[in-house]
């Protein structure tokens, strides 16, 4: 089994920062991307930023020069740094492991349980 866990939500004034971390543990034998998303109330779920093994990263355009995402493969760990926080950038923050690859060789896609992050105005 394999678990994500988030940490480092909360509720922060505009033009504030706040770092999301992300660890995954459990029969991992790979990760080939890990990202996070975010839902916000009304809305669907977007892609926020993601990065893969290699270090490769992508980000939606708004949050652009805004977040940066990386990751420490040896610890199966990503985090989200995010800058000059918006309120429209308040929503749940999911955590995404894309095709892991457990011990007994089996291929999942994971998801952590969200964290909220609160911009207020």
């Amino acid at each position: 089994q394999v678990l994500l866990v988030e940490s480092g939500g909360g509720l922060v004034q505009a033009g504030g920062s706040l770092r999301l971390s992300c660890a995954a543990s459990g029969s991992i034998f790979s990760i080939n991307a890990m990202g996070w998303y975010r839902q916000a109330p009304g809305k669907e779920r977007e892609l926020v930023a993601a990065i893969n093994s290699g270090g490769s990263t992508k980000y939606t355009d708004s949050v652009k020069g805004r977040f940066t995402i990386s990751r420490d493969n040896a610890k199966n760990t990503v985090y989200l740094q995010m800058n000059s926080l918006k309120p429209e950038d308040t929503a749940v923050y999911y955590c995404n492991g894309d095709r892991v690859v457990t011990t007994f060789g089996y291929e999942y896609n994971y998801w952590g349980q969200g964290t909220q992050v609160t911009v207020s105005s």
